[in-house]
């Protein structure tokens, strides 16, 4: 099998690695850097669960090969918390329930992310449509939107 020499920064660290060249970037992140907080779920693209940040956009890392990451920056789970402290994102998720099983919660809040990027005070018409990407089987979507929205506000300082 052949492989690749890649170079990308996850979450702010640098790495470079040699990868089959077949290697899935959900993979990669999952068994070569040890960053579990991506998710396999349905491996087609459909549930989102896998979602990361490749320069500040939504992919699907089930979908992409870790040779298309080279040069780029990928953004995980993991990347939100920062010195130990909570993303606003990730405290309104726990204040507002914006999670059941938390299966697919890596995925919502890294698309949650990509959202109030591009737009910092979303409608909740918006945040649905941003999500649209990702499932949960667990809720109604309900809780995850009003953490977004509660998010927004937090970001915005109001």
């Amino acid at each position: 099998m052949s492989r690749i020499a890649i170079e990308v920064t996850v979450n702010g660290q640098p790495h470079r690695m040699e990868v089959p060249a077949r290697r899935l970037l959900a993979d990669f992140i999952r068994d070569d850097l040890f960053l579990t907080g991506t998710k396999r779920g349905c491996e087609t693209g459909v549930c989102g669960a896998c979602s990361v940040l490749l320069d500040g956009e939504v992919v699907k890392s089930c979908l992409s090969l870790a040779a298309q990451a080279d040069g780029h920056e990928i953004t995980t789970v993991e990347g939100l918390c920062v010195d130990g402290v909570l993303h606003p994102l990730q405290e309104a998720f726990a204040e507002h329930g914006g999670f059941q099983c938390g299966y697919c919660t890596p995925g919502f809040l890294m698309a949650a992310i990509a959202i109030l990027n591009e737009v910092p005070d979303p409608t909740e018409a918006e945040v649905r449509a941003g999500l649209g990407g990702n499932l949960c089987r667990c809720t109604g979507y309900v809780g995850i939107v009003e953490s977004i929205m509660a998010a927004a506000e937090k970001m915005r300082g109001t």
